[in-house]
């Protein structure tokens, strides 16, 4: 390295974001993650020995999927080259692959490729990289922000380890932060700054687990803050409520945060508790989550997990998706969370939804005939078949009704409609029980 090549490394570690000089570059200097990195986890004990194999890194922002692969970085004897998914082509990968056989070949020293992003990769790059994954040319790290079972190819994920990452925990940040304030080197420790407890609370907390955001909100801080008369810096409550100003909720509309937030939506409706109903609600319109996407998961619930207990649930439902769409945000959550509150509170029923499918399995599984008096008779020649002939009409009975068989002859006796005795549901089956009574008479 020449003497223009140092100063512009120097230059570039002094201008880079603190959350970026803040990187560990050793196992004890990460914070968080012992469910993996304790002293007696298998990743800890492979990276100590050396001994690592292909892993994947999966979790959300800020919580050291990067910072994990620059610590083995700085630990192995393996080489170690880095690759962003979203900006590498096959040309790059081609480099790498032919670099690393050259130093397997050569030196005898394996190769450790680390893909940022690797979710990025579409199918023919990862499917490009697995012959030399197997081999053992390379040993592969990946990171991804998304679950590597929707997004990275089968064949890699059955060849690696997959560890996933927890969002930090608040008092990890808060260490994170307090070592940034007094590190001269790598923090900000050179501007005599002071952080109230308070401040450094509210930042650990309205980081949503992302130790980036954090960092980032405590560096603008300091170097946007005057001194004050005994010449620190001092970050208070409300300085630190300026430069942070909003949670990051973890909410990616394509990824398997989507699913998670969404699935406990629908559980809390149907677990009857408005209040977990509503939050992740919140949750979801906080995040940008399309209104009509929310609407239609509320009328399926209302079908599915409220039935016939509270028929009135699916007209709410409906009513509220026609509403939103032609009201919008931001009076469009007051019409959804009435219709989420509504639903959550009824009394619950799956009857009907398990009559359909009980019925389609029946459907799938026997060949059966119409009974001849249910048969259409409105067209020439079908009392010639003897079709219809012998149909009771219902409304010309007491209570309108009249006992005759409807189901197929090879079903005969079957039921799939069970009403439960849940609101409404429980008149439905007296009601049926009343005929059923009849047909015994």
């Amino acid at each position: 390295m020449d003497l223009f090549d140092y100063m512009r490394s120097n230059t570039m570690k002094s201008e880079s974001p603190l959350a970026s000089r803040m990187r560990p570059t050793k196992l004890e200097e990460i914070v968080g993650q012992q469910h993996i990195l304790g002293k007696d986890k298998l990743l800890y004990r492979a990276i100590r020995a050396d001994k690592l194999r292909s892993v994947i890194f999966y979790g959300p922002p800020g919580t050291g999927k990067t910072t994990i692969a620059k610590v083995i970085a700085h630990t192995t004897s393996a080489e170690f080259t880095q690759i962003n998914a979203t900006v590498a082509g096959k040309k790059d990968m081609e480099e790498v692959v032919r670099q690393a056989k050259d130093a397997l070949g050569m030196y005898g020293r394996r190769t450790i490729l680390f893909v940022d992003e690797i979710h990025r990769f579409n199918k023919s790059q990862q499917d490009y990289l697995l012959p030399f994954v197997e081999d053992g040319t390379l040993i592969l790290i990946g990171a991804t922000t998304e679950n590597p079972y929707f997004e990275v190819n089968g064949a890699l994920i059955s060849r690696s380890i997959i560890f996933e990452l927890k969002a930090l925990e608040k008092e990890d940040i808060k260490i994170l932060l307090r070592r940034a304030l007094t590190d001269v080197e790598k923090g900000m420790g050179a501007y005599d700054a002071e952080a109230d407890e308070d401040a450094l609370d509210f930042l650990a907390d309205m980081a949503g687990g992302d130790a980036r955001n954090a960092l980032n909100a405590l560096e603008l801080g300091i170097l946007t803050t005057d001194r004050s008369e005994d010449g620190k810096i001092h970050i208070t409550l409300d300085v630190a409520s300026e430069c942070i100003q909003k949670k990051v909720v973890r909410y990616d509309k394509e990824g398997d945060n989507h699913y998670d937030t969404i699935s406990a939506f629908i559980k809390s409706m149907r677990g009857s508790d408005p209040d977990a109903a509503v939050f992740y609600l919140a949750k979801m319109l906080y995040a940008g989550e399309d209104i009509k996407f929310i609407a239609r998961r509320i009328m399926i619930c209302a079908s599915e997990d409220v039935g016939n207990a509270d028929p009135q649930a699916l007209c709410v439902a409906v009513a509220a998706a026609q509403a939103v769409e032609r009201v919008g945000m931001p009076e469009a959550q007051i019409i959804l969370s009435q219709a989420v509150c509504y639903v959550a509170s009824a009394p619950k029923s799956n009857a009907a939804c398990n009559a359909v499918f009980d019925a389609m399995e029946t459907v799938k599984t026997t060949t059966t005939t119409v009974p001849v008096h249910l048969q259409d008779k409105h067209y020439g020649g079908a009392e010639k078949l003897g079709h219809g002939i012998g149909y009771k009409y219902a409304h010309d009975y007491p209570e309108h009704y009249v006992q005759q068989q409807y189901l197929p002859d090879e079903i005969r006796g079957s039921r799939f409609y069970r009403p439960t005795q849940m609101g409404e549901e429980k008149r439905i089956s007296e009601w049926l029980a009343h005929l059923h009574e009849r047909e015994r008479e």
